[in-house]
C-alpha cells in the first residue's frame, strides 16, 4: 500500500476525523449511542456505505454529468443503505429496531455525501474506497467511545453484559448508583465536546490561533 493510500484510510482517524475535527454526523452520535451494540452496528452500516458509495460514484465519475451528479449520488447512497438496512434485519433484527430511523437517514449523512462530493468525483476507485473505509472507522471510533462511556456509566453494562456487580450496588447494600443522566441526549454531546478537547490538547496544530 502506498503512503498516500495508507493517508486516506488513516488521516480520518485522528487529524481529519469527521465526528471531532469537521463537525459531521453528530446528529446520530447523539440518538444512537446509549448502548454498544447499536453504536458499533450504526458505524459499521455508516462505514460500509461511505465506503461503496465513494468506489461507485469513483467508476462513474467520468461519464455523470455535473447538473445531475447529486441527483446520482442521491440513488447510489440509497441503494446502499436500503441493502444494508435489509441486511441488518436479516441478522441483527433486535438491533435495527434499537437504531430505527437512524439507519435510513445515513442516506442524508454529511459524512457520506461529503466524501463523495469531495473527494470520489476527484479521485481514482482504490484510493476513494480507502478514504470511504477510513471516514466511516473515524465516525465509528467515536460512537464507540461515546457508547462505552454511557452505557458503563449508565447502566452498569457493556454489550448487555453487567460489569459493576449487584453488591456495590445501594439497594444491594452497597456504594455505588448508576449515573442515569448518561443516557439523556445531552450526555452525548458533552462527551463530544469533551473528546473534542482532549483530541485538539494532543493536536496543536488543529487549535485556533
Amino acid at each position: 500500500m502506498s503512503s498516500k493510500s495508507l493517508k486516506n484510510l488513516t488521516a480520518p482517524l485522528s487529524g481529519q476525523n469527521p465526528v471531532i475535527v469537521q463537525i459531521l454526523g453528530i446528529c446520530s452520535a447523539l440518538a444512537v449511542t446509549v448502548q454498544l451494540k447499536p453504536a458499533i452496528v450504526m458505524g459499521l452500516s455508516v462505514m460500509v456505505v461511505t465506503a461503496f458509495s465513494n468506489l461507485v460514484m469513483s467508476l462513474l465519475r467520468n461519464g455523470v454529468p455535473a447538473r445531475i451528479r447529486i441527483i446520482v449520488q442521491l440513488v447510489v447512497i440509497a441503494s446502499l443503505v436500503i441493502l444494508v438496512d435489509q441486511v441488518l434485519k436479516a441478522f441483527v433484527y433486535d438491533v435495527s429496531k434499537q437504531l430505527s430511523v437512524y439507519v435510513g437517514l445515513i442516506i442524508t449523512n454529511c459524512i457520506v455525501m461529503g466524501r463523495v462530493e469531495a473527494f470520489a468525483l476527484g479521485n481514482k476507485p482504490w484510493d476513494s474506497f480507502l478514504d470511504g473505509i477510513g471516514n466511516g472507522l473515524g465516525y465509528a471510533m467515536i460512537l464507540v467511545i461515546i457508547a462505552f462511556f454511557r452505557e458503563l456509566l449508565g447502566s452498569g453494562c457493556l454489550l448487555g453484559f453487567r460489569l459493576i456487580p449487584e453488591s456495590w450496588y445501594i439497594a444491594e447494600g452497597g456504594f455505588y448508583s448508576n449515573c442515569g443522566i448518561m443516557l439523556f441526549p445531552p450526555m452525548a454531546l458533552i462527551l463530544v465536546g469533551c473528546i473534542i478537547w482532549a483530541h485538539r490538547s494532543f493536536n496543536k496544530d488543529l487549535q485556533e490561533k
